[in-house]
């Protein structure tokens, strides 16, 4: 079976790592599921997500020159309609987080001028 970027196939668990999950594929061909391509959310263990043995189906995300198989749950079940979707509205939260940082930044900088003009006015009047 000749593999390409993009092609969706099914394949079996065969070892789980701190890493990832290798998975064979038809014509004994094995890739690996790192774990930031195993599921939408955080992943601290993969064994919380896949089990060896397991038949999963997945997408070829990449083929290295060395022939390493670079494969994705995630990308699977990603639409793209819904990314698109999740993205604005992480883009409006962080405009929203920005807006309200720079404005408690200048309040800041207000705040640390004043001081330091009474504390150079002081100073200075006790020199003279």
């Amino acid at each position: 079976m000749s593999l390409a970027v993009g092609n969706i196939v099914e394949g079996v668990v065969t070892g789980i790592t701190k890493f990832g999950a290798f998975v064979e594929l038809p014509g004994g061909i094995t890739g690996l599921i790192h774990i930031s391509e195993v599921a939408d959310t955080y992943v601290k263990d993969v064994n919380d997500f896949l089990k060896e043995k397991q038949q999963v189906k997945v997408k070829v995300i990449n083929i290295g020159d060395d022939g390493k198989i670079g494969l994705s749950i995630k990308q699977l079940n990603a639409s793209p309609r819904g990314n698109k979707n999740r993205s604005k509205s992480r883009e409006i939260s962080f405009e929203d987080k920005m807006a309200k940082f720079l404005k408690e930044s200048d309040e800041r900088q207000q705040d640390l001028r004043r001081n330091t003009e009474s504390k150079r006015g002081g100073r200075a009047a006790g020199r003279i």
